[in-house]
């Protein structure tokens, strides 16, 4: 380290002073940087001594930006998808939105594409600071331009662990000594947190079943008793299902562009317990479909390959509201029709239904995968019964006031 004074004259004869400081780290990457006093040269020297000290000095973060490191980052993850490492396009496709839609805001993104209707205007990214002059603050203003704009405390959360990976790639590559946005929290109101589910009533789910065809009604009841996600479900093979012991193992998912891979997290392999109604409707699903063999897909396409879900739920799914609301209408019943719901409601209506016959919220956690009891209970913790707590008020009051 050296600090060293220099003058020259400029053209109109004025004179010109700075203070220039050099640098070295371990590795003999020089770095040299300018100051108009020799306090601020002084300054600059006794802290990059103490992060070589602490050895969270890059000097490379002086040349990239957050757009570089993201660029970089990008294509990481690419060749990691292309060899099949834990990347699936839907992942990748994920983080490339929240890098071009947010943290490196490209304006051109979507020019003769349709805008997704739920992107919010944003115009906070952070592409162009310096990594160098990346600070946690910086990421903290960043959090907080997002909930300025709009965007949800979820998808704030999500953004940010982005951010938090493409930092940490650029940790490993040591082009930054040190992660900044690791543990920046996302706080919203307290009526912003994850919604209340409302699952689907017994009632509804019956009637869907009793008008949906023989075939399809295997799914729906399928879906709606194991609360497989529907990434999983369309990835079922039959050497998952074991029908002497009543259960199946949920082992793998495909997403929407047909890539298979392992479940979401380890949590997520999980095995469920099935009915013996269940069963004997797979068994009879099992006798009447083309393909039965070990590795063949429970429920495939014409084709023997994966069900596209979109497709499924507009020409399946949804058209048996449809026929509900025709059946009541030419029946003159006094009950409405079931309102619709979404595929993913399946899943809340069994969770719901191990809540109502008495699981432990442990089991409940472990049946639909979740990767910690936090998410059961934010989730479902107002489905529980509480009865049990009641009485053990009572119990407090009685022994206080006799």
């Amino acid at each position: 380290m050296s600090i060293r004074k220099r003058t020259w004259k400029n053209a109109d004869g004025a004179d010109t002073t700075v203070w220039v400081a050099d640098v070295a780290d371990a590795n003999g990457h020089r770095e040299r940087r300018q100051f108009e006093s020799r306090k601020e040269a002084d300054a600059w020297r006794i802290a990059t001594e103490g992060s070589m000290r602490a050895g969270t000095f890059r000097g490379d973060a002086a040349k990239f930006t957050v757009k570089d490191a993201a660029t970089r980052f990008l294509e990481h993850c690419e060749h990691r998808r292309k060899r099949g490492e834990r990347m699936t396009q839907r992942n990748y496709d994920v983080m490339d939105g929240h890098i071009g839609n947010y943290i490196c805001r490209d304006p051109n993104r979507h020019e003769g594409k349709s805008r997704p209707a739920r992107l919010k205007e944003f115009d906070g990214g952070i592409g162009s600071i310096k990594l160098s002059q990346l600070t946690t603050r910086s990421v903290n203003d960043f959090r907080d331009r997002l909930r300025d704009a709009g965007v949800t405390v979820v998808t704030t959360r999500k953004i940010l662990s982005t951010l938090q990976q493409l930092l940490g790639y650029a940790l490993n590559r040591d082009m930054i000594g040190i992660n900044v946005a690791k543990g920046v929290k996302v706080v919203g109101r307290r009526d912003e947190g994850a919604r209340k589910i409302v699952p689907p009533t017994k009632e509804a789910m019956r009637a869907l079943l009793t008008i949906a065809n023989e075939d399809f009604r295997v799914k729906l009841a399928f879906a709606s008793a194991t609360g497989v996600r529907a990434g999983e479900l369309h990835a079922l093979r039959w050497h998952h299902l074991d029908f002497v012991k009543g259960e199946v193992k949920v082992e793998t998912r495909v997403d929407a562009f047909g890539e298979e891979d392992v479940t979401k997290t380890s949590a997520g392999m999980r095995t469920i317990p099935l009915s013996q109604p269940l069963i004997l409707m797979l068994k009879e699903w099992k006798l009447r479909t083309k393909r039965k063999k070990a590795s063949d897909l429970v429920f495939p396409n014409e084709r023997g390959s994966y069900t596209n879900h979109d497709n499924m739920v507009k020409r399946k799914f949804l058209p048996l509201f449809g026929l509900l609301a025709k059946k009541h209408e030419e029946e003159r019943l006094n009950s409405p029709p079931p309102e619709r719901f979404n595929w993913h409601a399946l899943r809340h209506f069994a969770v719901s239904c191990w809540i109502d016959a008495g699981l432990s919220p442990k089991t409940v956690q472990t049946f639909a995968g979740h990767s910690s009891l936090q998410v059961t209970m934010d989730r479902y913790g107002h489905l529980f019964k509480s009865d049990d707590h009641r009485r053990a008020m009572d119990q407090i009051a009685a022994d206080m006031f006799g």
